[in-house]
């Protein structure tokens, strides 16, 4: 049995009738008064008064002492925090909670059961949790943004975000235009098949207008990006392409997935009828697609084997690239794409799927011409279904119904618009949702505490064991330079800057597809225009609405946007217990990344480069083998997790822990203790580790668990918990865990 301390009723009752857990004396209070009082004092013997005098003096001796120890109770034991935020977020933390689990038999149960039983999947729902619950208030937040029209002092293009929402919320006008506008602009890239209009030999026409003015990806990705190994500057990088599914597993093992496979053809066939061609043809292209992606999935490399970025890594020129891969007129192509930077043949490329290149380029030349340009259109089309009008959102819906298994629902139009706008000018959008939400205190906040971590962080590097002092010296250095990005990008909250970064983007008030093809040549050029440059560091990837966050090692920074500093992951009126378990830990996980097995590659200069003296290489190869078994033991749904493809994710989750709780035991000691919650009977490092766990409180569809499990870098919410906190010492060390008992383990995975 767990030693985890309950509440009994008598203790509740005793601390509810006093708060702050002080014994208090009846107040004495000294009166002088006349009459009778008075008169019995002057009666009284010299020695009599004395001993008044002196039993007075005694009384008063303890009181102070009775004060001067409660006064040092309080500081040492202060209680309970019954503030209003303090009481309602122990009502939400026990609410969550499942007490007839014993939380060193399942952490994750006890911790997010009571949850799970009040959130079942919202309709149209694959997946629910903290992260979604806080994005949808999030949303309703733009949306309000976005629809108040009124607003005075905006900028142009906090204008064109209001913009290009009304256009995305114009249903009438959507509906009117029907299938017409990608009808036309598949017409304008020369046809298919499908409706019997195409030009034979527009394959590297083709190709080049996909790729450059709609930004897909039929065969490979092209794009620019920092120079993994010059830091300093951007460059062409080449790598392998998605596909129509989410992975390559699902072409590879039909058995298993032969309902995904027969509702994919489906909606593709569905598509294919819709943009004017005959059920009959229609299902004999789409089957023609389905059969090529699957010879694109048997030659596309599984994500696990890519994670050795210095394996993977080949800097070439541009013109090394028609021996490679001969299939494409590479110089034509990449002079398109990137338009319009002028290019020549010894323009540095990276290549990050050579192998892959020289195959997909044979699969082209040995693959009919049609067969190719139809595959090239469905990605367009694919592409473009969410911005077309409803029949074609339903043939979507029916497809991820099946997909992910979420029930039909009638998601509000809104949503979907919101959700666009913030893809398409979300740092326009972003500098609005700021000014409306976000406390600048909130960022002086989370610096202090990304502070914190980082010393909890270094200090546990000293006791790494498994890594030699040169090596954890270098460590050090990476860790104090990495670049803490709160909140924003300073640029957003200037509307000159904002407007020049957006100037190029045009967007008409009715037409949404047209919007959306203009967003498309903007970020083109946008793309462009970076090439050979410095890396900005004003530069994100992601919104400041966004609930999430992240580390860039070839910039050795990590983001955290004001979407996510909010509640449940932090409040500053609640106890730092819950602050370091869910903001903390978040904080600690991207730190961490700066040094799973993929991080760990780059310097503190965000160059990819051997830095590691190859004994520390070997030992921290074999310190994460530990936890490639622990986790690729773990099952959901009979279905086995593939703890290689999550390393890095759970690295970030253990470490990030780590580093929070002991930055959390650190403050505590500079602070001393604080309040607890009331009603919870948890010691507040018990509440910690609930903290950390109820951030990752979900449910989610068996099919889209399956979806996770094969596409995922992170593991199911279930297993970072129940994964995490079986590698700690304290957690059981608080909880009072057996060894042996199941979140408990005799073997340990430690790394950070």
């Amino acid at each position: 049995m767990s030693s985890y301390k309950r509440a009994t009723l008598d203790e509740e009752e005793l601390v509810d009738a006093n708060p702050d857990g002080v014994y208090h004396p009846s107040s004495v209070q000294v009166v002088l008064q006349r009459g009778p009082v008075g008169r019995y004092w002057s009666e009284r013997s010299n020695l009599e008064r004395k001993l008044v005098v002196v039993a007075c003096a005694l009384s008063l001796a303890l009181f102070i002492c009775i004060l001067t120890l409660g006064l040092h109770y309080k500081q040492t034991h202060p209680g309970l925090c019954l503030s209003e935020p303090c009481v309602s977020v122990a009502a939400a933390v026990m609410g969550a909670l499942d007490r007839s689990v014993d939380p060193c038999h399942d952490f994750y149960n006890f911790a997010c059961g009571g949850w799970m039983k009040k959130n079942p999947l919202p309709e149209g729902k694959s997946r629910w949790g903290t992260f979604s619950n806080l994005w949808e208030h999030n949303m309703a937040v733009m949306k309000n943004l976005l629809e108040n029209t009124s607003q005075q002092g905006l900028s142009e293009a906090q204008f064109k975000s209001q913009h290009y929402y009304q256009a995305c919320m114009n249903e009438a006008k959507i509906e009117e235009l029907g299938a017409r506008p990608l009808q036309e602009l598949i017409n304008q890239t020369g046809g298919w098949t499908l409706t019997g209009s195409w030009n034979k030999d527009n394959f590297q026409e083709v190709l080049r207008t996909v790729s450059a003015n709609y930004r897909t990806s039929p065969f490979f990705t092209v794009f620019v990006s920092t120079d993994s190994k010059n830091s300093n500057s951007n460059i062409i990088q080449v790598d392998q392409s998605g596909l129509g599914l989410p992975s390559r597993e699902y072409y590879l093992n039909k058995t298993a997935n032969k309902k995904y496979l027969n509702a994919y053809l489906d909606f593709l066939v569905e598509l294919g009828v819709l943009l004017g061609g005959s059920e009959e043809t229609s299902r004999t292209v789409m089957q023609e697609i389905v059969d090529f992606e699957t010879v694109l999935a048997n030659i596309t490399v599984p994500q696990e084997e890519r994670r050795d970025e210095e394996l993977i890594y080949h800097k070439i020129q541009a013109k090394d690239l028609a021996t490679l891969a001969p299939a494409v007129d590479w110089m034509p192509f990449l002079q398109d794409v990137f338009a319009p930077v002028a290019l020549n043949e010894s323009e540095p490329v990276v290549l990050y799927a050579t192998e892959y290149l020289q195959k997909v380029s044979q699969l082209i030349t040995n693959t009919n011409k049609s067969t190719l340009n139809n595959y090239m259109i469905m990605k367009v089309v694919r592409k473009m279904v969410s911005i077309l009008d409803q029949k074609f959102q339903d043939a979507e819906q029916r497809f991820l119904e099946v997909m992910y298994g979420a029930k039909k629902s009638c998601t509000p139009r809104w949503k979907l618009c919101v959700s666009d706008t913030d893809s398409a000018l979300g740092f326009a959008l972003g500098a609005l949702f700021v000014k409306a939400t976000f406390a600048e205190d909130s960022k002086a906040f989370a610096e202090d505490m990304v502070s914190e971590i980082k010393w909890a962080f270094e200090d546990n590097l000293k006791q790494v064991r498994w890594m030699d002092g040169e090596t954890k010296k270098a460590a050090k250095e990476k860790a104090d330079a990495i670049y803490n990005m709160i909140g924003y990008p300073k640029f957003i909250m200037d509307h000159k800057e904002l407007d020049k970064v957006f100037n190029d983007f045009e967007v008409v008030p009715e037409l949404y597809f047209q919007n959306v093809m203009q967003y498309y040549n903007f970020s083109g050029r946008v793309t462009a225009n970076q090439l050979r440059k410095a890396s900005n560091r004003d530069q994100w990837s992601m919104t400041p609405p966004t609930v999430n966050a992240y580390y860039n090692p070839t910039k050795n920074e990590m983001v955290l946007p004001a979407g996510i500093l909010q509640a449940p992951f932090y409040n500053p009126a609640w106890p730092k217990a819950l602050n370091f378990g869910g903001i903390g830990v978040v904080m600690g996980h991207e730190l961490t990344h700066a040094f799973d097995d993929q991080g760990r590659e780059y310097d503190k200069d965000g160059n990819l480069r051997s830095w590691w003296k190859n004994s520390s290489v070997e030992a921290f190869k074999q310190q994460t083998q530990c936890m490639v078994e622990q986790y690729s033991n773990y099952s959901i749904n009979s279905e086995l997790l593939n703890g290689k493809h999550t390393l890095g994710e759970n690295i970030a989750d253990n470490g990030g822990l780590k580093a929070a709780y002991k930055a959390y035991v650190n403050w505590i000691q500079k602070n001393g203790e604080e309040a607890t919650l009331p009603a919870l009977g948890m010691t507040n490092h018990q509440l910690f580790f609930v903290s950390f766990a109820q951030v990752w409180c979900s449910v989610r569809t068996p099919e889209s668990s399956h979806e996770g499990v094969i596409t995922d870098p992170h593991s199911p919410s279930r297993f970072r918990v129940i994964g995490t906190i079986s590698n700690s010492h304290e957690f059981s060390e608080h909880f009072g865990c057996k060894i042996n008992s199941p979140m408990n383990p005799g073997r340990k995975c430690e790394l950070w």
